[in-house]
């Protein structure tokens, strides 16, 4: 069988701003769905949903600073995590049918991967978890808030916890994993719509809207009255800087993201002027990857809480991989609530 296949490619580096149709270009090619044209220890698959998150624009540049994740390569396939559904294969542990986590998915709906990229998920009928699942609360997202507030943040009962882009694909979570350890916490987000959905449907105790709030250190005079001792950081920039006007004395700042700052190169990004105020508060700041070792962990105590209903998750869907350029514009535009994820295919599996 052939089918059409669109691909998107990196076609120039992002020196500066969001990425444009002058970055990133749609490729339409045939591709043969055959058995016979996949190499020993390979996959073929059909993707599903496609995960579309903050890092990738960094992935984007030529210069390997902040993140420090290497670039992709010019012309060639913009890779991201994505669900997909096994069509054929050359491997042993991999049947026809299975549904898998590919790493290393590319942006379309048929791929031949190696087999050391995928994992098997399983998607058991009233369960509780869905396939969107692990790539939002089971997947990266889920991750990096687990890291940031159980590994790094440590909280304790009655303390006082501060999340920026508290509505994004990590902040969601995490706020609500700061809840279970019995914290009082208060996000910051871009649209009074996204204070009505984390107060309501997500829990947190208070929310604010940085646009309307603009005044970042009265803002958070007003919400911490008693200062913070947990501030999961997801923007960086000025927000960083009014915080450790706030510290209670050994607060912990986990550094998720500052994705105010992707958009610009180093020498014109932000610098926070009141560092010594970690001093004086004996606070700790830690910038952290993800620990994989630590995975298997986070994803046993992650998946009871889904089951449970105590952690709920908000998808933010685009239709078709067409979708891609407008999806990543997005994450720069505070247009989305929850994680952002394109599905891929019109029969996707949820």
């Amino acid at each position: 069988m052939e089918v059409e296949r669109k691909e998107w490619t990196l076609e120039e580096y992002v020196h500066g701003g969001v990425p444009t149709s002058r970055h990133l270009k749609l490729r339409t090619s045939s591709m043969v769905v055959s058995k016979d044209d996949v190499p020993d220890g390979h996959v073929l698959l059909r993707l599903h949903w496609l995960s579309v998150d903050p890092y990738l624009r960094s992935r984007m540049g030529s210069q390997r600073d902040g993140l420090y994740f290497p670039p992709f390569e010019l012309h060639k396939p913009v890779t991201t995590f994505g669900i997909g559904e096994v069509l054929e294969t050359k491997h042993s542990s991999f049947g026809v049918g299975e549904m898998v986590l590919n790493t290393v998915a590319p942006v379309t709906e048929y791929c031949t991967v190696p087999a050391h990229a995928l994992r098997k998920i399983e998607l058991e009928p009233d369960s509780g978890v869905s396939a969107l699942d692990y790539l939002s609360a089971l997947g990266i997202p889920g991750f990096a808030a687990w890291i940031g507030i159980t590994v790094i943040g440590d909280p304790k009962p009655g303390e006082n916890v501060f999340i920026s882009a508290a509505a994004g694909g990590v902040g969601i979570v995490a706020g609500q994993l700061a809840k279970l350890k019995g914290c009082r916490v208060v996000g910051s987000v871009g649209s009074d719509a996204k204070v009505k959905l984390l107060k309501e449907e997500i829990g947190y105790d208070d929310v604010f809207n940085y646009n309307v709030e603009t005044d970042y250190d009265a803002a958070l005079s007003k919400y911490f009255p008693d200062g913070i001792d947990i501030y999961l950081d997801n923007v960086g920039g000025r927000m960083l800087e009014a915080v450790l006007n706030h510290l209670n004395t050994r607060a912990r700042i986990p550094l998720c993201g500052m994705i105010s700052q992707y958009n610009q190169v180093w020498t014109e990004r932000f610098g926070v002027r009141n560092l010594l105020n970690m001093v004086g508060k004996e606070a700790r700041m830690e910038g952290f990857m993800l620990d994989w070792n630590r995975f298997g962990e986070f994803a046993e105590e992650m998946a009871g809480y889904i089951k449970q209903r105590k952690i709920v998750t908000k998808h933010e869907i685009y239709r078709g991989t067409e979708s891609f350029l407008e999806s990543i514009q997005s994450l720069f535009a505070s247009s989305n609530a929850g994680k952002v994820i394109i599905q891929a295919s019109e029969d996707a599996k949820a």
